[in-house]
């Protein structure tokens, strides 16, 4: 399908003798002509940016809207705006299909200008290329609709009807290497798939215990899971700073899709729980959250009771002092270096710790116990 964008650019560059780019209706990059210009204005800061990072910032979006672009039927002249970083001027020809805007074709205004006859021939070019992003669209909602319906299917026969349903919508693409990521919180529809080019398929999931995005993502090795990564930040970059999101281990094939829905969604509750996974966390490496993550919120939504006063807030830092002493394998010299204390203050807190719980800290069950519930209380 991108060759057949590309193509269609290069056939639009060649009618106006003018390097071309095509961006989507939310101006995502596409495709892009050559340009081999010795002019330093043709490469302005808006076209280099959109082509290193294959996307235009919201200001930049909003400015050529204003324009008119989203309601033009034919081309549209922009002038040039060096304060916006547009050195030259543009001709926008807007990439519609039945009467939708689905794109757009950027090129910098040539001179001479093109003739009213080679703007119409790249009018009809454009309305080839609407047709293809209108049928990709279409594609993916179905794909979207068969997605979706997987995991919020649950198991038995419903699952393997909805596994058998989306087999048959993905084609021989269903028994490659692939990945599930999700995206949590989401509010609002289901984005493009063009929004995250290395998604195959993007579906809303409101089954879970949160409105959650989740993308099944095509993979090249087991190893490799930057397109994964790539597209969990790029749908965060649309949900909002708050959302957070998680990668599920590689599998081939679609018969463990719901293990891969809830290690996505355990990862993303992961990297919500502690900052250190970073925004995006990757299942294989949130550690106990794999297991706690995984469990309903019910099964512990109320803290043990034994460790129940040391989550009080009037406790918090001997609840921190607890945790880093666990984390660290009940070492007191690397806990004392990490907090920051005296070791002999340290062991104050840890008998304070142990009067409040009425658990054993040289007692392995006990420190289990205390470790766990500390890190469901992040949860």
């Amino acid at each position: 399908m991108k060759g057949d964008y590309q193509e269609l650019v290069d056939e639009i560059s060649a009618l106006l003798n003018a390097p071309a780019t095509l961006e989507n209706r939310d101006f995502g990059l596409v495709a892009f002509g050559a340009h081999d210009s010795d002019d330093d204005t043709a490469m302005d800061p808006v076209r280099t940016r959109s082509i290193l990072t294959r996307r235009s910032t919201p200001a930049v979006r909003a400015w050529f809207e204003g324009f008119g672009i989203t309601r033009a039927t034919g081309p549209v002249r922009i002038p040039a705006a060096p304060e916006a970083g547009v050195f030259r001027d543009r001709v926008c020809l807007p990439v519609r299909h039945r009467g939708v805007v689905l794109g757009y074709v950027w090129l910098l205004d040539a001179h001479p200008a093109p003739t009213d006859g080679q703007l119409a021939s790249a009018m009809d070019v454009a309305a080839r290329i609407g047709a293809l992003l209108a049928d990709e669209e279409r594609v993916g909602a179905d794909l979207s609709r068969e997605f979706g319906a997987v995991l919020v299917a649950g198991r038995g026969w419903q699952y393997d009807m909805a596994v058998a349903a989306l087999r048959e919508v993905l084609g021989a693409e269903a028994d490659g290497l692939h990945t599930v990521v999700c995206v949590t919180p989401w509010a609002g529809e289901t984005p493009s798939v063009r929004t995250v080019p290395s998604a195959a398929v993007l579906a809303a999931v409101t089954g879970a215990e949160s409105p959650s995005l989740a993308a099944l993502v095509r993979l090249r090795s087991p190893e490799a899971l930057d397109p994964a990564t790539t597209a969990a930040e790029r749908l965060r970059a649309v949900a909002g700073p708050d959302a957070t999101g998680g990668v599920a281990a590689a599998r081939r094939g679609l018969a463990e899709l719901a293990e891969s829905w809830q290690e996505a969604l355990s990862a993303a509750r992961a990297a919500q729980a502690e900052s250190r996974f970073g925004p995006v966390a990757d299942w294989s490496a949130i550690g106990p959250y794999r297991l706690l993550a995984a469990l309903p919120r019910t099964s512990y939504a109320a803290p043990d009771h034994a460790v129940r006063p040391l989550l009080a807030p009037l406790h918090a830092e001997l609840a921190r002092t607890a945790e880093v002493f666990l984390d660290r394998a009940g070492q007191a010299s690397r806990t004392a270096t990490e907090l920051g204390i005296h070791r002999q203050t340290l062991y104050y807190r840890l008998a304070r710790i142990q009067q409040l719980t009425g658990l054993d800290l040289n007692d392995g069950e006990d420190r289990l116990l205390l470790h766990m519930a500390l890190k469901a209380a992040r949860l």
